[in-house]
């Protein structure tokens, strides 16, 4: 696997501070994707284990609520058994932090992949330029969804996380993340392809 950056007590992809993969490789190519430099799976630099360091030692802080996989896309055949690999281990060394993904592909085409297990929160879907919303949460165009992986997996029926967003200390956020029916619940937080995510506008 090879990747282009390794962000920081990043706010704009998933709930919390994190830390945020960027691999290379992406067979996507959304129309005006913020990322094109990330397609090309040869491009960016190998992931070794002075990486996967640099992830760690971010996951150590008590502050950082988990890691975000994005890219590029993390299930580009490039990328997966890596990706799944290094989830298997965060999860076993650092259990309370949430894993999300971001992919271009369709959960109903990828629910069956051994790694998602690991994961807390997938964003689904391509990056479409005529439902481009910069209101919506953790995406940017309407039809990508954000997903709670293991309730959905649970209860065979696509569930969302009511998430945590800017000072509210009334919504559940982490692993104790609360999950409602996608039926239920307005479509306000859902899913998005690239770096200028935002949480809550001012």
């Amino acid at each position: 696997m090879r990747y282009h950056n390794i962000t920081k007590d990043d706010m704009l992809n998933g709930d919390g501070l994190r830390v945020v993969l960027w691999v290379a490789g992406c067979s996507h190519c959304c129309k005006d994707c913020q990322n094109p430099m990330t397609w090309d799976p040869n491009g960016g630099i190998l992931f070794d284990e002075s990486a996967k360091k640099e992830i760690f030692d971010q996951l150590d802080k008590p502050y950082i609520s988990g890691i975000t996989f994005s890219g590029g896309d993390p299930l580009h055949s490039a990328n997966r058994a890596d990706v799944k690999s290094l989830m298997a281990e965060i999860k076993v060394k650092y259990p309370d932090k949430t894993i999300w993904l971001y992919t271009g592909d369709s959960w109903e085409n990828i629910m069956n992949y051994p790694l998602m297990k690991y994961v807390d929160v997938l964003v689904d879907g391509e990056f479409r330029v005529d439902k481009k919303d910069v209101t919506l949460l953790w995406k940017g165009s309407s039809n990508q969804r954000v997903i709670d992986v293991q309730a959905t997996l649970a209860q065979d029926d696509i569930s969302v996380p009511v998430l945590h967003c800017g000072d509210h200390d009334d919504i559940p956020m982490g692993r104790e993340t609360a999950t409602v029916p996608v039926a239920d619940i307005e479509e306000n937080i859902v899913n998005f392809k690239g770096s200028s995510r935002k949480c809550c506008d001012a």
